[in-house]
């Protein structure tokens, strides 16, 4: 059973996903942390995350760079929105992402395509949502928690900027499935929103 979730940053898709896959026995795999890696590496090389050349040229991360805590920086999140525009980085990542998605059993996988272009032919297919202020509060909030000062209205342009990138590329953009299932999560706290997505997908699972 493959579970594909996809949405914008901190809608919540990621917690979703990892709640999804304890759920279910499944592994899960955070498809956004590869793209932050080729972000953080491609500034570790010097190189310009703007530059298709670049940024192929750091999709040979080392795997230990998965664990560097600096992924989860708002600037490695602002790298790897920069980096995934270029169609050569998406190709180079995949096939590990696929082959992450047809493993025995299957996996639950999040990020911005898998909807649409990883797996196509999963079994469920959610897109997570949130409006912008919602998520620059929750990403505030997270933030904070890491002992970290953000501004808020720094994020609040940050995602925005990143909604735009995403969106706007001409392969692979940020867009749900046609057979996606569109849940927002404005509203719900994080019990709240995994109790409503697990319902969703077994319901779907069910008809199946």
């Amino acid at each position: 059973m493959i579970i594909a979730v996809d949405g914008p940053t901190a809608s919540g898709k990621g917690t979703i996903a990892k709640a999804l896959a304890a759920h279910f026995g499944l592994p899960h795999l955070d498809t956004g942390l590869l793209y932050r890696a080729v972000g953080r590496q491609c500034f570790l090389d010097g190189g310009d995350p703007d530059d298709a050349g670049d940024a192929l040229a750091a999709c040979s991360f080392p795997d230990g760079l998965l664990d560097d805590p600096h992924l989860r920086d708002e600037g490695s999140g602002g790298l790897a929105s920069r980096v995934s525009v270029h169609p050569s980085v998406r190709e180079a990542l995949f096939e590990r992402q696929r082959a992450f998605a047809v493993q025995p059993g299957g996996a639950v996988l999040d990020g911005r395509d898998i909807g649409t272009v990883i797996a196509p032919d999963a079994d469920v297919k959610l897109f997570i949502t949130a409006d912008t202020e919602t998520r620059a509060r929750r990403r505030w909030a997270e933030m904070r928690e890491r002992g970290k000062t953000v501004d808020l209205e720094d994020i609040v342009a940050d995602l925005k900027a990143r909604d735009e990138r995403d969106r706007g590329r001409s392969h692979a953009p940020l867009v749900p499935a046609g057979d996606a299932q569109v849940i927002d999560t404005s509203t719900l706290d994080r019990d709240q929103a995994i109790r409503f997505v697990i319902d969703a997908v077994e319901t779907a699972l069910a008809r199946e």
